[in-house]
């Protein structure tokens, strides 16, 4: 857990709050910082007053945990919400939403390049969920790792997912949806991997696990993961939709120039440092109130957040990964630049220092 070296993109910046809260944290992290026993991969947390909600793909199914403290997910008891009775192939990477009251659970499923976005949904956050329904996400491709926001009083969806019908490489793209559970519109792709950083590890090149969040300025983020999820390259990295811009205009969204949060020095942004306890941290989630990002934390203190990691030490394979409970905080006047494309080359705002 280390702070940047270089203090100059503080601005705004409550410094003495979060040096006191990463001593805090420091003293009190064994070796392996906040490593769960949940020996799994894809966190989705949101918080509900003061229960904590978490779910997770279990071989054929989905579960859902409830506990006092993220700390605590581990070791509450499973209950399964959804079986595959269907048939629908593997399932992976559900994401718990909270809209108007209610639960959705949105996951992939499927085999190969058949794998699409489905969403089941209650009124509670562990039992009645409905059957699932298949998403008719525009253009039908092969999609992964969706989840609902709402931005500019529009719901939105974000996924990962395929241009054409072969795995080349995995976008982001977004739509709008008219409801939770359908989509209005066309599809508009934010980011590609594009990036040398973004790049080192691939066949298919990945950027995927797109998570959103609003900075103090109201500013759209979303936080996605990049690399091979089963390399120690993986990481994140951040998308930052400049002010006033359009979320469905590609050239609107500033990428950070390199991972924010990573194992490896060579692909981390100047000034970012990399983890001490983890390898390839990645497919976070930002645990808000309701998980709302109208909740998103104003800068100064730091706040909670979960992502999957291998223990350093340990061989980086999917089967080692575990849930890890961190925190992030925001970070002022930080600039991501850009050359051969529409707009400014520069865009200055928020960015984000996570810490294990």
């Amino acid at each position: 857990m280390r702070l940047s070296r270089r203090l100059s993109g503080a601005a705004a910046f409550v410094l003495s709050g979060l040096l006191a809260a990463v001593m805090s944290l420091t003293s009190a992290q064994p070796a392996q910082a906040g490593q769960t026993g949940l020996r799994a991969a894809d966190p989705s947390v949101l918080r509900v007053g003061g229960t904590y909600i978490a779910v997770q793909s279990t071989g054929g199914g989905i579960v859902v945990r409830q506990a006092a403290s993220t700390a605590g997910l581990a070791s509450a008891p499973a209950r399964q919400v959804w079986s595959d009775t269907r048939g629908r192939g593997e399932v992976w990477a559900p994401e718990i939403v909270r809209d108007g009251g209610r639960y959705y659970i949105y996951f992939s499923a499927g085999a190969g390049a058949a794998h699409r976005m489905y969403v089941i949904s209650s009124a509670t956050p562990d039992s009645g969920y409905t059957a699932e329904t298949k998403l008719a996400l525009p253009d039908d491709k092969w999609a992964i790792d969706g989840t609902l926001f709402t931005f500019g009083g529009q719901r939105w969806l974000v996924w990962s997912g395929w241009a054409g019908d072969t795995n080349v490489e995995q976008n982001l793209y977004i739509a709008r949806m008219s409801s939770p559970t359908t989509p209005a519109g066309a599809r508009y792709i934010i980011s590609q991997p594009r990036e040398g950083w973004e790049r080192v590890v691939g066949n298919p090149f990945i950027n995927e696990a797109p998570e959103a969040i609003k900075d103090p300025n109201g500013q759209l983020h979303i936080v996605y993961s990049a690399n091979g999820s089963w390399s120690d390259q993986y990481c994140l990295a951040d998308l930052r939709l400049r002010a006033g811009g359009d979320p469905t205009y590609v050239w609107d969204w500033y990428k950070s120039n390199g991972c924010l949060f990573g194992s490896n020095a060579a692909t981390m942004m100047r000034g970012w440092d990399p983890t001490l306890y983890v390898n390839g941290p990645g497919h976070h989630t930002f645990v808000l109130l309701d998980g709302d990002i109208a909740t998103s934390p104003p800068a100064g203190p730091t706040f909670p957040l979960m992502f999957h990691a291998v223990p350093k030490g340990t061989p980086y394979t999917w089967e080692n990964r575990y849930w890890y409970t961190g925190t992030f905080c925001w970070w002022g006047s930080t600039t991501y630049s850009r050359a051969n494309v529409p707009g400014p080359n520069t865009d200055t705002g928020w960015s984000l220092k996570f810490f294990e």
